[in-house]
């Protein structure tokens, strides 16, 4: 009968990388190598965002290549692993031949991601839009105004004044037209067109619109009252604020509106509106 040798632990096999105990362990080392310095990264990334506002660090910028390194770091401590472990590199010498297509297989295969992926990579180096700006954009739900809250390697997430998250391609946005409503200057115009009838006095509803918007604290400045419209239905009279952001805009126009239609009625001021004729 053939007798069966007990299998002996000897420590050398630990570091030799041609044995099975030597893979083992090279792979175990290497991986929590790698788990602790893309730790290590992010906290440092965390610390320098954290510290942002006084150093005027891009936090578009710092979260993109962060994730970008991350990704880096495990593909080079693959290639270690394999360089390291003799079976792997014999058959990656065996298997070079056959690169070119496997990499025209994957390209094919992966199109969608590595697209995305260099959009991000454009997206971040022109900077069209950073992480905390607000836009304004096309989405099958129609025009979507949100806040950049995230930049990642694939996706622009917007979060909407609403609450909604809009995940949009990387390589969507970088080519599609986007409205950025606060790079360098945050300030929005709110804009409330107000149509009045021919009858009404034209100055006395001018100084009632100019005074309301005077007396909100949401509007900085008044730009103006014109007159934009005129025929023999009525007149339109345009009144046009600054105010801090977009946001505040949308919230300062239903404001204005309120009382402007509570001042018209007290004072005897008809408000008109106009027939669209041929698209004007």
């Amino acid at each position: 009968m053939e007798r069966i040798m007990p299998y002996h632990f000897n420590s050398i096999n630990i570091i030799n990388p041609a044995t099975i105990e030597g893979t083992i362990v090279y792979a175990i080392v290497l991986l929590i190598c790698a788990v602790l310095l893309n730790r290590m990264m992010r906290l440092a990334v965390d610390r320098a965002l954290a510290r942002g506002s006084h150093l005027h660090i891009d936090r578009t910028r710092v979260k993109f290549i962060s994730q970008l390194a991350q990704i880096i770091i495990y593909i080079i401590t693959f290639f270690v692993y394999a360089h390291l472990i003799p079976a792997l590199s014999n058959l990656g010498n065996a298997g070079l031949a056959s690169v070119g297509v496997l990499s025209v297989v994957a390209g094919l295969a992966a199109q969608n991601t590595l697209g995305n992926l260099i959009a991000g990579i454009s997206l971040l180096l022109y900077r069209p839009f950073n992480v905390g700006d607000r836009l304004q954009i096309a989405a099958p739900t129609g025009l979507e105004t949100g806040m950049i809250e995230s930049l990642n390697l694939g996706y622009t997430i917007i979060k909407t004044d609403d609450n909604r998250r809009v995940v949009v391609p990387n390589n969507l946005m970088a080519s599609q037209t986007t409205i950025n409503l606060t790079r360098d200057d945050s300030r929005a115009v709110c804009s409330v067109p107000i149509a009045i009838s021919l009858e009404s006095d034209l100055d006395q509803a001018r100084a009632i619109l100019l005074e309301i918007a005077g007396k909100n604290p949401k509007a900085q400045k008044i730009c103006g009252c014109p007159v934009t419209r005129l025929d023999g239905s009525g007149i339109e009279l345009t009144l046009s604020v600054w105010c801090a952001d977009s946001l505040v805009a949308g919230d300062l126009k239903c404001d204005l509106l309120e009382e402007i239609k509570k001042k018209f009625d007290a004072k005897g001021i008809k408000l008109k509106k106009f027939v669209l004729i041929d698209g004007f």
